[in-house]
């Protein structure tokens, strides 16, 4: 009988010890998130302030501004869920890197202070989403390790825990950037 309640708490005791950690793994990746998502905002909300500044030089990239304007407009809606975001994310990195090298072709903007100082701005948010990324990234591999990894993986199938996805960069900003088109726009 001793024996028997023996095996008992220790079945119980390593049945709430995956759990629980299969809890913190999973509130580790939306507490991650959630510190991408304040930076996103904090990048979201810059974005008017570059666009502003950079329309009145830019008269060949309106294609470029507008893209990056609806892109932004998706990204801070309230409905999206994580991967949508993250594929905004993606889009939104992608358009910002294409003005970035845009600019070269107008000098009056490179020298003017407020763009300056804005591109300032956005490089240091666009490294700390990069590290933030990373970090969510090594969240997610830890949880889905445990998603999939006996004996975790039948507490997690039991809570209804699934795979969650990485940020990964898209096949196109794999490729080396096109300067050439990027400076032909007319």
């Amino acid at each position: 009988m001793l024996l028997f309640v023996v095996i008992l708490g220790i079945i119980v005791l390593l049945g709430v010890t995956l759990y629980n950690s299969l809890v913190a793994k999973k509130n580790q990746v939306q507490n991650v998130f959630a510190s991408i998502d304040a930076l996103l905002k904090k990048r979201y909300d810059l974005i008017p302030n570059l666009i502003s500044t950079v329309q009145t030089y830019m008269q060949y990239e309106k294609q470029t501004l507008t893209e990056i304007t609806e892109i932004r407009a998706q990204a801070v809606s309230p409905q999206i869920t994580d991967d949508q975001k993250i594929n905004l994310d993606n889009k939104i990195s992608r358009a910002l890197g294409g003005l970035m090298v845009a600019v070269e072709n107008y000098p009056q903007l490179k020298a003017n202070q407020n763009f300056m100082q804005l591109q300032g701005a956005l490089n240091e948010i666009e490294e700390q989403v990069s590290a933030a990324r990373r970090a969510y990234n090594a969240a997610v591999t830890d949880y889905n390790n445990a998603v999939e990894m006996f004996p975790t993986n039948f507490v997690a199938s039991m809570m209804h825990y699934t795979r969650k996805q990485v940020f990964e960069i898209s096949k196109e900003q794999r490729q080396n950037v096109n300067v050439k088109n990027l400076f032909n726009k007319n």
